[in-house]
């Protein structure tokens, strides 16, 4: 891991709610290389207790070398009723 940052976030009631953004070197398998979880007390680190996430995704950000971000992966098909295309689908003849 790279960075851990800490900040907070008005909720709809008024009040504050406090969150973790972790930020990683290197991606996942689906181009991701941040995390956003509810922040969590020294006491619920020590427990061991399950993180919250909230979100995931990639950093982009500008330098004077231009902007840079996490490259995009394709995500896997996750529906095993989705149709699987073959080479034997399609004309052998089609110029492109």
């Amino acid at each position: 891991m790279s960075a851990l940052i800490n900040f907070s976030m008005k909720n709809a009631n008024g009040k504050y709610d406090n969150y973790t953004m972790s930020i990683n070197d290197e991606v996942d398998k689906y181009g991701n290389n941040c995390a956003v979880t509810v922040s969590q007390s020294k006491a619920q680190r020590e427990a061991k207790e399950k993180k919250v996430y909230v979100g995931n995704g990639r950093v982009a950000y500008v330098s004077d070398k231009g902007i840079a971000k996490a490259p995009y992966v394709d995500r896997p098909q996750s529906s095993s009723n989705a149709p699987q295309s073959s080479s034997d689908d399609f004309d052998s003849d089609i110029p492109f």
